[in-house]
């Protein structure tokens, strides 16, 4: 067998003179081993030194072999294990290789037939290693793929999404605005990271589902009928669905997308689910998205001064949005009544804006 260069191994058995045969036996061909007299002895000495290689003896006090192997291979699973049997323990040896042991060697042994078993477990133990490594790397590139495909599809949604804006005067700009606010809303009440990149993001696309709304609906000038109304607030439903199979790992984002145009009472859309049961980036979205939906002009109404729109946000907080939020967004954007007003001053509308 090729010298070991130091290849650490540990050597179990409760019979000294057999123990120091094999110790010595692989001390000759260049491993450095270790003794252990018992299960439980060897099992302390592969905590402080794990070694690649275990050759156990099967039948000992304390614990038996079929324990130890049991313990090594669910916690050092690199670990190549050969039991040591007598010929009455064979059908136990076999029992053995079925429990993860490399290869077993029957007493009385011939230190060749040992020499061989030994170098026979170490070329499939690197054989393991080598397909694991090969595994896993497998798995980082498939991963990385996936990522990239993702990242593609995502930069595809959001470039749609851009593009519906840009052809329509009426939203040009309002997902990138309400990204803005919202991400100043969470900064400002101390979101984690995490949390910040998950508004950024809902917010850019939770109109992505308007996709599926009718453009003749939705450029119609004057007011809405409800059915009208209701075809339009359908966006958020569509958007999930939209998004749902790409950010399956991103549940915040999919939770903005569908339920930014709920409310704290219980009676927003799509699910009438009372906002306070939803995760906070959302009331902080739906905030951000009131606000800029109620300072734009829309083709079925007039915008609000900034002035109307931040007493709306006051006098409707815990009614329709969360007063958390909108203090946040107060805190967050003091100037905010500065912003210039393209339109006139108009009256407030009586339903949820359909930003």
């Amino acid at each position: 067998m090729s010298g070991q260069n130091g290849l650490a191994c540990l050597v179990v058995d409760d019979e000294p003179r057999l123990r120091r045969v094999l110790v010595q036996l692989l001390e000759s061909d260049g491993f450095e081993v270790r003794e252990a007299g018992t299960g439980v002895e060897a099992l302390q000495v592969m905590e402080t030194h794990p070694a690649p290689l275990v050759i156990s003896d099967l039948r000992m006090p304390q614990m038996d072999g079929a324990n130890l192997l049991r313990h090594i291979v669910q916690r050092w699973p690199d670990t190549a294990v050969v039991m040591v049997s007598a010929v009455a323990d064979v059908d136990m040896a076999v029992k053995c290789l079925h429990l993860g042991a490399f290869d077993y060697v029957s007493k009385p042994f011939n230190l060749e037939e040992v020499r061989a078993r030994v170098e026979q477990a170490m070329q499939r133990r690197q054989l393991k290693l080598e397909l694991n490594a090969y595994r896993e790397g497998l798995e980082v590139r498939v991963r990385a793929q996936e990522r990239q495909i993702e990242g593609l599809f995502l930069g595809g949604v959001q470039a749609l999404a851009q593009a519906m804006e840009a052809k329509d005067a009426y939203l040009r700009g309002h997902s990138l605005r309400v990204s803005e606010y919202a991400v100043g809303i969470g900064r400002q009440v101390g979101l984690d990271a995490k949390s910040i990149e998950a508004i950024s993001l809902g917010a850019h696309l939770h109109d992505i589902g308007k996709i599926g709304v009718s453009e003749e609906v939705l450029h119609k000038k004057g007011g809405l009928t409800d059915a009208e109304y209701r075809h339009i607030m359908e966006h958020p439903v569509i958007g999930a669905k939209i998004l749902g199979p790409l950010l399956s790992d991103a549940p915040l984002v999919i939770d903005i997308v569908r339920s930014h145009h709920e409310r704290m009472d219980g009676k927003g859309l799509p699910d009438g689910v009372k906002a306070e049961s939803l995760p906070f980036v959302v009331r902080i979205v739906s905030v951000a998205d009131a606000f800029d939906a109620m300072t734009s002009e829309r083709p079925y109404r007039h915008s609000l001064t900034v002035e109307r729109a931040l007493d709306e946000l006051r006098r409707q907080g815990g009614v329709q949005w969360d007063p958390a939020a909108v203090d946040g967004f107060l805190k967050a954007f003091p100037d905010v009544h500065r912003l210039p007003l393209a339109t006139p001053e108009s009256s407030v509308p009586t339903s949820p804006p359909a930003g």
